[in-house]
């Protein structure tokens, strides 16, 4: 299969961090939609219904594309694992977590994604080159982070352990997908992005069949819209960028995003609720932006290289 998109193409660096943008667009804007969709549609149903939206919707573009699947064999239980890591599991923990943890604390815990990758990367793939840069501004990203949140929000770091680890294992899933999604290079991000949204199908829809009972819950017009948006936008295309990403921008560059939503969710105040934008907000956002920037900056080296083709799950 060809990709539409070869790891050897040079990266025009700011139409790559406009996507980026994008990605953080459409996950930060997902709390949004999730928060409308469960008044009325519980969570294990609620992200069956996203997965399986994607799931018709990358498909249908997959065929647009004339895109074949690729062989059986253990790229398809890869991708499952890769499923798992990016979306049904790690949302989740998620999901589980903010039960009990409030918002804020929440937004912290879940954007330290970028510096997981970066641990994951130091202790693990030796072979990997990370430049201090990238590792300056995994950290930097996330006191922009807190900064923009509030430092209130950290008040309640050591309470409710439980759901704090909850979120923090989501963010390291996070971090683990983004550097395992690597060994996907050789296929199109459409491709990808289907078929781990399929996996997600089947294992989330018969949980709620049994869990939920969704045939028997009463559904209004905003939460099942909303619930459709999630799934074609915040799901679908959302995860065309995101693959697109992982092959331009590299793991940390992908996960660098999660320091992007925070100043999504203020972006967001401020044009439709009307929040006041303060200094130390103005300031935490362009703190995480140059930490953005930082990690995504090109070195003089490559700090990271595809896998060997023979590590590829064919």
């Amino acid at each position: 299969m060809t990709s539409s998109l070869t790891q050897n193409r040079p990266v025009h660096l700011p139409t790559e961090l406009m996507f980026l943008c994008l990605l953080a667009l459409l996950w930060g804007s997902s709390f949004m939609l999730m928060k409308i969709s469960l008044q009325e549609i519980p969570p294990v149903t609620l992200i069956a219904i996203r997965v399986s939206i994607a799931t018709l919707f990358l498909f249908a573009i997959a065929s647009y594309q004339r895109l074949s699947l690729p062989p059986r064999g253990k790229i398809w239980g890869a991708l499952y694992i890769q499923g798992f890591l990016n979306s049904f599991g790690a949302w989740f923990l998620l999901a589980w977590g903010q039960q009990f943890v409030d918002t804020g604390l929440a937004g912290v815990l879940n954007s330290t994604s970028p510096i997981f990758v970066c641990l994951i990367t130091l202790l693990f793939m030796r072979q990997v080159r990370l430049g201090g840069r990238k590792i300056a501004g995994a950290f930097l990203g996330l006191a922009g982070v807190v900064l923009i949140i509030g430092l209130d929000a950290l008040a309640g770091l050591g309470e409710q352990v439980l759901a704090q680890i909850a979120i923090l294992s989501a963010a390291v899933l996070y971090g683990a997908a983004a550097l395992y999604g690597q060994r996907f290079i050789h296929l199109s991000p459409t491709m990808t992005a289907a078929i781990t949204s399929l996996w997600g199908l089947v294992t989330l829809v018969p949980l709620s069949l049994v869990i939920d009972r969704p045939w028997t819950l009463e559904y209004t017009a905003l939460p099942v819209l909303s619930a459709v948006c999630l799934g074609v936008l915040n799901t679908g295309v959302a995860m065309l960028v995101y693959y697109r990403l992982i092959r331009t921008l590299g793991p940390v560059g992908v996960a660098s995003q999660a320091y992007l939503r925070a100043g999504v969710s203020v972006i967001l105040g401020v044009t439709l609720l009307g929040e006041t934008l303060t200094l130390v907000i103005g300031t935490g956002l362009m703190i995480a932006v140059f930490g953005v920037v930082l990690i995504n900056l090109p070195d003089r080296r490559k700090d990271r290289r595809p896998p060997p083709a023979s590590e590829s799950p064919e």
